[in-house]
Order: C-alpha cells, then sequence, then structure tokens
C-alpha cells in the first residue's frame, strides 16, 4: 500500500491547490469555483466526472485496470465557514468574513492528490472507487441532500470511508475511533409567552422571563441526574431574545431561547428531546405562562461500521507503520453530516493528525486556524490505502 513517500510527488501540487482554495473560500452549496477546479483537476487525470449532485457536488469514477466487482466511495468537504480570517498567512481568504477554518480545503486537496496517484496506479486495485465531493458539510445538510438525490443509487458503493484533520494530534498520526466518533447534532427552540406588564406591577401579568431564566438552570439536571453518567450528551443554550434594551421597565411578554443537544446514541437523544420539553411545559405551567417548544433533529450520531473501521485500521498501518496508526480514538461531541452516509451505508471515519497548530488558538473553528500542509502526502497516501485494502487487485496471471 502506499505510504506519504510514494506521494511525496504531489507534495507540492497538493499544497498549491490547498492555498488556492484557502484563499478562495465558499460557503455552503456556494462552492461554485470549487467544484470547477475539483472536476478540472479529476478530468485532468483521466476520471469520470459528474457535477452538480446536491447543487456544488461533484463525484469522479475510476476503475481498476483489474477485474472487480466491488466498489467503494471517499469523500471530502469542499465548504468553508462565515467568519473572519485573522492568519496573516500570505494565502489567506481573499473574501472577507469567510474562510476554510475547519480544514476542508485540506481533505479536498488531499483527495484529490489520492485520485491522481490511483489514475496513474489503476493496476493496484481491482473494481470501482468513487471521489466524492460534498458541498456543505457545516450545518447545511450537503451529506443528506446527495444521499437525499440518489449518491448511492447513481454511484454504487459498498461502503463508504472519510477522515478529518485533527490539530493536536501528532503529525501524521490516524486514529480510527470504535463505534462513536461524533455526535449527533440538534437544535431546540422554546417561545415562553406570559402577559407582560410594568416593571413596578409584576404581579398585574405572568412573568415569561423568571419561567426561562428558571428553564435555563433546571436544564442542566437532565445530563447531571438523568443521563447515566458513563453516557455522553450535551445540552446548551446559545441564544436568547426578551425586551428590548431601551425598556428596562418593563416585564416583556415573551422570552424565545434556542440551543444545541448532542448525543453519542439514539436513547439519550431521545431522552434529550423528551425532557427539554418536559421541562419547558413544567417550568411554564409553574410559573402560569404558556410555552412552544420544537426540537430539530439536523444530524445523527456519527457512528463506525466494526468491519469498516477494522479496514481503515490496517490500511493506516500499512500508510504510517504501526506506531503512528491507532484503533481507537475518544468521541468528540461536535456533528458531522457524513453520519448520513453511515446511514444508508457501512463505512468508517478516521482523524488525521496535523500536530500542534501553528497558533495557540489554532485550533478547529477558530480564526488563527490553517491546516498543515505537511499532513498533505499522508492523508492522501491513506485514501489511496483504503481503495487499495477494500480492493485488492487480483494476482496477475
Amino acid at each position: 500500500m502506499p505510504t506519504p513517500e510514494d506521494l511525496a510527488p504531489l507534495a507540492a501540487a497538493m499544497t498549491a491547490w490547498r492555498r488556492d482554495l484557502h484563499a478562495h473560500p465558499e460557503l455552503g452549496f456556494e462552492e461554485h469555483r470549487t467544484a470547477a477546479f475539483v472536476a478540472g483537476e479529476l478530468r485532468a487525470a483521466g476520471i469520470e466526472t459528474v457535477e452538480g449532485l446536491a447543487g456544488t457536488g461533484v463525484v469522479g469514477t475510476l476503475r481498476g485496470t483489474r477485474a472487480g466487482n466491488r466498489a467503494v466511495a471517499l469523500r471530502a468537504d469542499m465548504d468553508a465557514l462565515a467568519m473572519p480570517e485573522m492568519t496573516g498567512a500570505p494565502y489567506a481568504s481573499s473574501v472577507p468574513g469567510k474562510m476554510h477554518a475547519c480544514g476542508h480545503d485540506g481533505h479536498t486537496a488531499m483527495l484529490l492528490g489520492a485520485a491522481k496517484w490511483l489514475a496513474a496506479n489503476r493496476g493496484r486495485f481491482a473494481g470501482t472507487v468513487h471521489f466524492v465531493f460534498q458541498p456543505a458539510e457545516e450545518s447545511r445538510g450537503g451529506g443528506q441532500r446527495m444521499v437525499a438525490e440518489g449518491l448511492f443509487e447513481r454511484f454504487p458503493a459498498d461502503a463508504v470511508y472519510a477522515l478529518h484533520n485533527l490539530p493536536g494530534l501528532p503529525l501524521g498520526t490516524i486514529a480510527v475511533p470504535k463505534g462513536p466518533v461524533l455526535a449527533s447534532s440538534d437544535t431546540w427552540e422554546t417561545l415562553f409567552r406570559g402577559r407582560g406588564t410594568h416593571g413596578a406591577k409584576p404581579h398585574l401579568g405572568s412573568d415569561a422571563t423568571l419561567a426561562a431564566a428558571q428553564f435555563i438552570a433546571a436544564l442542566h439536571s437532565i445530563i447531571a441526574r438523568e443521563l447515566d453518567p458513563m453516557g455522553v450528551g450535551v445540552v446548551s443554550v446559545g441564544h436568547m431574545a426578551a425586551g428590548d434594551p431601551e425598556a428596562p421597565n418593563v416585564i416583556p411578554a415573551e422570552v424565545r431561547l434556542r440551543g444545541t443537544a448532542r448525543a453519542l446514541a439514539s436513547g439519550t437523544r431521545d431522552l434529550l428531546e423528551r425532557r427539554i420539553g418536559d421541562i419547558a411545559r413544567g417550568m411554564a405551567a409553574t410559573h402560569g405562562v404558556a410555552v412552544d417548544y420544537a426540537y430539530t433533529r439536523r444530524l445523527g450520531p456519527t457512528v463506525n461500521h466494526p468491519a469498516q473501521a477494522a479496514v481503515m485500521h490496517r490500511a493506516a498501518a500499512a500508510t504510517v507503520g504501526a506506531a503512528l496508526a491507532r484503533d481507537d480514538h475518544p468521541p468528540i461531541t461536535a456533528g458531522e453530516d457524513f453520519s448520513a452516509m453511515l446511514e444508508v451505508r457501512p463505512g468508517a471515519y478516521a482523524w488525521l493528525g496535523t500536530g500542534e497548530p501553528a497558533h495557540p488558538e489554532g485550533f478547529h473553528h477558530n480564526p488563527h486556524f490553517d491546516f498543515n500542509d505537511a499532513a498533505l502526502p499522508h492523508g492522501a497516501a491513506f485514501l489511496a490505502s483504503i481503495v487499495e485494502a477494500e480492493l485488492p487487485a487480483e494476482p496477475a496471471r
């Protein structure tokens, strides 16, 4: 299986691609330049290419020169985040208010590198590989949309794989979690509705603000007292809206709260949805106000399938050596819409170590984040190795 040294001849090209993408970030479903760039590079390598799936998605298809009935898919995300960049890099974002703060530029460059290398080495695998360049991973539902628009019907795959960079994990290390990788990511909202009144005459109204405040305080009892201590769940309030800052002597009639809920298991997810609503309704009844409650399921948990995780770990060991290949990693409570693909096809997801960030704050979703280009050959070689592990070439005759 290929090693980072085998991919070294492509390192300069991958770095140039990555930095070009970094300088021209595009948000979810707006990746028109990025998609055109990816499609052009795939076609230049002689890879069949389809554009337009889920709006700006691109899928390249490559067949090995040896017969094989199986197919696998490799996925990379392409979108950036709506936030300003503060890296000061010469290739920093040229678009105000947008930046690649999660390394999707690196993911795209690595999958392109793997595609180029495999296209030049078709004799090393038997079967078909689909290179899936997904739009809109950052909370805009690109993965779900690709699946809904027939990704795996148009490009059948027996398994699907993805990786994500992880600052803080030693450079070149590949960690393949067993079971849960990332949490579900859901949104909840409550609207407490009382009777507004003068701040000096609270007895003439019903206080939605007090109900909302006590709801917030009680909310965290779900995690502290209802969830199994060995389980993992998160409930956070991210938005509050009530009254007018120019009218501090008014008790507002309505208070709106919005937040997030995260879980690694479906049972925990069900618990959070049910109990947030129970507490909201109970607190409203206690204070004589009404409440509207809505819970929106956005992303399911990302959970590795055991057989495919084993394939990934074997490929990792062959690529970077046993010392840098880990067969587990603690779950993380961020979300990832690769979960939508794992719900319909077996597959697995791995972490690629990019070392300590150059800036002490340079972790994911921070304006100082920057992908470490030294990791590009490691990730590209690993992706190519997954293909060889899944689609071994038949012995020459």
